[in-house]
């Protein structure tokens, strides 16, 4: 009995957690009763502290998709005439995560962004939600990415100015002339000595020369390599090259490595994008859309609720209190893990939680069943719960596998590629993992403590 005390008690602190964070960060409270009128606006304590010397202020919001919130979809041609066939998918590749990288920094929630490849013609799809101004939507994907070698200024890095902001210390760079232009190939190598990762960097003969100069007249500097007025390494001129061909090596692993070599290829491989498409999404048919959905799964739980209680009796009032914990436990992932809620997502959202109502019915019937054997209630209730679990397994992992299917993690061309399809896998994934949770280890502990016969 204290074992399962002590479970009921992490239940109950996990669910105000989640409860508190599930919360908007501003809502109307109103409440009217005869002479009683309440109307107020709430606002929700933010989280704000330090831990470790860093500063921790999460904001917990709910992201929407373009579906929900509107926004602008872009569709780009990528011009590959000058670009090799070999390089051309890792080209559009590098394209597309420069573009990511743009929208990221400048504060998108979940851009979807997609590459899209049919004979001679290569396509990125951009879709920005919230985003309405077309101008600012071009500004952001419609240029091709700048890549740019600069020296810093040591004079100007040694200033108390230069360590006072950012600004100040990316001021300390000065251009060298020598750019993505220059820049023929950049490839991820290993290094034969110590196996770690290394980027290596192939220059055309002016940049060979431009490189030649810089290195051999700044032995000890930094060159620092900027793409899109930011720096992404900062490496350290440890000797002159003059073969036109350098290395760049640090504390790479091979992921991080990748991600540089395809920043890189950004500038290495420019690539010339034309607007084929722009058109802003209104949001007003996915607000009435939400609300209609939200209606309807209010009304759906609702009745599976009414009918757990009317048919399971105490056990169904448990069940339903589970339930309860289910979609405060979910909406809470979503905020804390950023999911995006589009349509699709709400669907998933739905479907898993029947999936949930499902493994309770499984053990109620199990327990029935026992309890039509003459078993005494508590061996019942542990067996309908010890039998019903491989039902409940075998179900649930394979919603599990068919989520993961939709979500496509590893960008299998022959899979699923769209966004809408990946937002309806995660959440149905994630709501088959926290059913997964409630149904076995919340309904169980609500049964071993408050069902006694």
């Amino acid at each position: 009995m204290l074992k399962q005390l002590r479970i009921f008690l992490l239940i109950i602190i996990l669910t105000l957690g989640a409860g508190f964070v599930a919360l908007p960060n501003e809502f109307a409270l109103r409440f009217n009763f005869r002479d009683f009128h309440l109307d107020k606006q709430v606002v929700k304590p933010p989280v704000d502290f330090n831990f470790l010397g860093r500063r921790i202020a999460p904001r917990w919001e709910l992201k929407r998709g373009l579906d929900i919130q509107g926004g602008m979809q872009v569709v780009l041609q990528a011009n590959m005439s000058e670009i090799a066939v070999a390089d051309r998918e890792l080209a559009l590749e590098s394209a597309k995560e420069i573009i990511l990288r743009r929208v990221d920094m400048f504060g998108i929630n979940e851009p979807l962004v997609q590459t899209a490849v049919r004979g001679e013609d290569y396509r990125i799809i951009v879709e920005l939600a919230g985003i309405s101004d077309s101008a600012q939507a071009l500004q952001l994907v419609g240029q091709t990415a700048q890549l740019e070698f600069k020296l810093q200024n040591q004079e100007k890095a040694s200033s108390p100015a230069a360590t006072s902001s950012a600004l100040a210390w990316l001021g300390t760079f000065e251009e060298t002339g020598l750019t993505g232009k220059q820049l023929k190939r950049s490839t991820v190598q290993f290094d034969q000595n110590t196996g770690e990762p290394i980027i290596s960097l192939e220059f055309d003969s002016e940049g060979t020369k431009l490189f030649a100069d810089i290195t051999k007249d700044n032995v000890g500097g930094v060159l620092a390599i900027f793409l899109d007025g930011f720096p992404i390494t900062t490496p350290t001129i440890n000797s002159p090259i003059l073969t036109g061909t350098a290395q760049l090596s640090g504390n790479f692993d091979v992921e991080s490595a990748k991600q540089l070599n395809i920043q890189l290829s950004a500038g290495a491989l420019p690539v010339p994008i034309q607007v084929l498409e722009q058109r802003n999404i209104g949001a007003s048919l996915g607000q009435q859309s939400v609300q209609d959905s939200i209606r309807a799964g209010l009304v759906g739980i609702g009745l599976v609720m009414l009918f757990m209680i009317l048919y399971y009796g105490l056990r169904g009032v448990l069940a339903s209190l589970a339930l309860v914990v289910y979609s405060i436990l979910t909406l809470a992932t979503y905020k804390i893990l950023g999911v995006t809620l589009t349509l699709p997502g709400i669907a998933g959202l739905l479907l898993s939680i029947g999936m949930a109502v499902d493994a309770n019915i499984l053990i109620f019937e199990r327990m029935k069943e026992e309890l039509r054997a003459n078993k005494p209630f508590a061996h019942a209730l542990e067996l309908g719960f010890g039998r019903s679990w491989d039902s409940i397994k075998d179900a649930n992992l394979a919603t599990i596998m068919t989520a993961l299917v939709l979500i496509n993690p590893l960008n299998f061309n022959f899979l699923n590629t769209s966004g809408l399809v990946r937002g309806f896998g995660v959440t149905l994934l994630i709501g088959v993992l926290i059913s997964l949770f409630t149904g076995v280890i919340v309904t169980r502990t609500f049964l071993r403590l408050f069902l006694k016969k």
